[in-house]
């Protein structure tokens, strides 16, 4: 079983607006409201692979009801911690006409010390069944911006490996507690290891290695067209490039979570890192084609699979 974790639990909006302009009003043309949140993507993503999942973490009041029964319609096994205060809306507004999208998303419930250490126990138990678990997305407040490294160190312990995609203080915290695969974005990493990377990619070998150094086994930046990753350990270690050429995009709402996704249920299938990190790849392409997160298509994920490429990352002389 794959086990998938947020914390942060949200009911997820997409509209499409052509020529969005702020200060105006405008009339949606299409619309998907979904259960959302990184994990939650994830879950979905999954599901659609045919992979067994079982999504878990924190949700409240009816919102919450909602995200649990949106699941349930989907078929997706679900596990989550009940809250006091009311689980988040988010929206996002995508311009067909541009391709430009704005994302607004609400902080989350507060939660107590109480819920926190409920939720520990709950993913203690549930790792009994799990071959590998992603903790993605957001903390609500009030659950300390330790709480992914506590659970990396818990699960790491357990023998279930880690797969963490967050942002800011609480991913760089599980990075530091050695998850075993950390999947930022350009963005996010620059923030991990406090530096810009040059606009010709020449700095992504650097930055790479900087996420190793600060203590996860291994790593993986996303990009619009693909990822770079370092894998394996020691001598052994190895420094990718994985891409594809960009299909026209419908949405790229979700993408890095279908990244995620695909990279999982290769990992769950025990196929090679290159593998696992083209299967992401191609399940992040496909994804855009779809109107709302976490959506793939497996039939279309194979076909793609075969234009992805991999090969080593060529790696400056300071490296």
């Amino acid at each position: 079983m794959i086990l998938t974790v947020t914390l942060n639990a949200a009911i997820d909006r997409t509209v499409a607006v052509p020529n969005f302009r702020l200060g105006r009003r405008h009339r949606a043309v299409e619309s998907r409201t979904v259960a959302g949140g990184k994990g939650i993507n994830v879950a979905r993503a999954l599901s659609l692979l045919g992979r067994p999942v079982i999504a878990a973490g924190m949700v409240g009041g009816p919102t919450g009801t909602r995200v649990l029964e949106q699941l349930r319609e989907e078929s997706v096994l679900t596990d989550f911690v009940r809250i006091a205060a009311e689980t988040r809306i988010n929206l996002a507004v995508i311009d067909p006409t541009s391709g430009e999208q704005t994302e607004i998303n609400e902080r989350g419930p507060a939660v107590s010390p109480e819920e926190v250490k409920r939720l520990f126990e709950r993913i203690g138990y549930l790792a009994g069944g799990a071959k590998i678990c992603v903790l993605a997305g957001s903390l609500p407040p009030g659950a300390g911006d330790d709480l992914y490294a506590k659970l990396v160190s818990d699960l790491t312990r357990r023998g279930v490996p880690v797969v963490l995609d967050a942002e800011g203080e609480a991913m760089l915290a599980g990075v530091r507690a050695g998850a075993s695969m950390v999947t930022p974005n350009e963005r996010e990493a620059e923030e991990l290891v406090g530096q810009e990377f040059a606009e010709d990619g020449s700095d992504l070998a650097t930055g790479l290695q900087q996420l190793v150094r600060l203590g996860a086994e291994e790593a993986a930046i996303t990009r619009p067209d693909g990822c770079v990753a370092a894998v394996g350990e020691g001598a052994n270690r190895r420094l990718l490039e994985v891409h594809t050429e960009p299909l026209e995009p419908v949405s790229t709402v979700g993408s890095g979570d279908a990244f995620v996704a695909g990279y999982v249920a290769a990992r769950y299938e025990d196929r090679t890192p290159e593998e696992c990190l083209a299967y992401g790849v191609a399940c992040g392409a496909e994804s855009t084609q779809h109107f709302g997160a976490g959506a793939v298509d497996r039939n279309q994920v194979e076909r793609l699979l075969g234009e992805v490429a991999v090969h080593d990352l060529e790696v400056p002389a300071e490296v």
